[in-house]
């Protein structure tokens, strides 16, 4: 597979970075210092690492370069090495950025969850990708994308701050249990619901109707039963199946 290095990809990946160190940083420094909840900050770095790809063109893979999102796969997972603890303890710049989002609850898997997370949901979405290229439907493969970026980066703050309703969640490599909100659940259902009425243009009306009664309910409970930090594999899987058996079922 030929990858292609031109100066837009690099100049592409140079911003992502800088935006991802800056952010982190201040977050990080509100963490320690304005004691802002780190649910809060964690979501904001959620955001950013969303949105700023899909504003630089680069939010998923197209036909044409897979092997750039390949590589941008591998950078995404080889990043976090930097956040081990020998060097985070010796770089404050590290240090601070990483209690950005070191949740107290996670500890001690918080960078184990957060990597293995990052490499599975590049696992899913590669070859979904492919598939869905292969029979001309690369573009829907956004709507489980955005829902994931949007309605599981709204949920956690919505949840901290306004559920009432909660219920247990496990977590990989342990047996503690982590509490979610149907509140937050919510979110993600109507999330579901408004991008798939987002996407209403690429469906016939059987299709439409049947995405907008099976697919949000689907994603809510994948959501709702993943473990703990690991959402998006678990929703891009979901995601891309659900939208797949419905445009070919229907």
């Amino acid at each position: 597979m030929e990858i292609l290095f031109d100066v837009s990809y690099l100049l592409t990946q140079s911003i992502n970075v800088f935006v991802l160190v800056f952010t982190q940083f201040i977050n990080g420094l509100l963490v320690l210092h304005k004691n802002v909840k780190v649910n809060y900050t964690r979501k904001i770095n959620h955001f950013l690492l969303f949105f700023i790809p899909i504003i630089l063109n680069r939010g998923y893979a197209h036909e044409e370069v897979y092997g750039l999102y390949a590589l941008g796969a591998v950078i995404a997972v080889a990043k976090f090495i930097f956040y081990i603890k020998p060097i985070r303890d010796r770089v404050f710049l590290i240090r601070t950025m990483f209690h950005s989002f070191d949740r107290p609850e996670d500890r001690p898997y918080t960078l184990l969850w957060i990597v293995t997370q990052t490499a599975a949901g590049h696992l899913v979405l590669l070859p979904a990708s492919i598939i869905f290229s292969y029979y001309d439907l690369l573009h829907l493969i956004a709507i489980p994308i955005f829902i994931y970026g949007i309605g599981d980066g709204l949920a956690e703050p919505v949840g901290v701050k306004f559920g009432k309703h909660h219920y247990s969640a496990y977590a990989l490599f342990t047996k503690k249990k982590y509490t979610r909100s149907l509140e937050g659940s919510a979110v993600v259902f109507i999330t579901s619901l408004a991008v798939i009425a987002a996407f209403y243009s690429f469906f016939t009306l059987p299709q439409f109707i049947v995405a907008m009664i099976a697919i949000p309910l689907i994603m809510t409970l994948f959501e709702a039963f993943s473990p703990h930090t690991w959402d998006a594999p678990t929703m891009f899987f979901a995601g891309c199946a659900s939208i797949f058996g419905v445009i070919k079922l229907f």
